[in-house]
């Protein structure tokens, strides 16, 4: 099984105040890092292209994000960089912390995931974060497993 990317404390809870401001918004962003690390040192914080542009009928910024246009350009240009992103990172406004089927979906295809990296969620509600998972890919599952929670 893949081990979890270290995320430090500080920087969970930089994505944490992120969720905070954007609530009852989904945030969205990721988190990058050397290459041959095992951790990741730096947030980038996205806007949830979702407002403005809805990819899935019945669905709004509470309940699905999108990061697109010079956003995801700079997302996927990391990878040809020493600090690619590491992490892709989202909110639940329901408290959860999961990867939902449509998560799932557009984080990879049946050879594997779309980007090289690792997801977080993070479940919030109106009062407080609730919980944080984070999820890896595994050749094995065919599918992100789950790897790490914080309460």
């Amino acid at each position: 099984m893949t081990a979890a990317i270290e995320v430090p404390f500080l920087l969970r809870a930089a994505v944490y105040a992120h969720a905070r401001a954007v609530f009852p918004a989904e945030c969205c962003g990721y988190l990058v890092g050397p290459r041959d690390a095992d951790a990741v040192d730096g947030a980038v914080a996205c806007r949830n292209a979702w407002v403005a542009d809805p990819l899935v009928g019945g669905r709004t910024a509470d309940t699905a994000y999108a990061i697109a246009g010079a956003e995801l350009l700079a997302f996927a240009r990391t990878f040809d960089t020493p600090r690619p992103a590491r992490v892709v990172y989202h909110s639940h406004g329901n408290g959860r912390a999961y990867l939902s089927a449509l998560d799932r979906e557009v984080a990879a295809t049946p050879a594997g995931p779309v980007y090289p990296v690792q997801q977080l969620v993070i479940g919030i509600t109106a009062a407080h974060i609730a919980e944080a998972a984070m999820f890896a890919w595994s050749d094995f599952a065919r599918d992100f497993v789950e790897v790490a929670r914080w309460c």
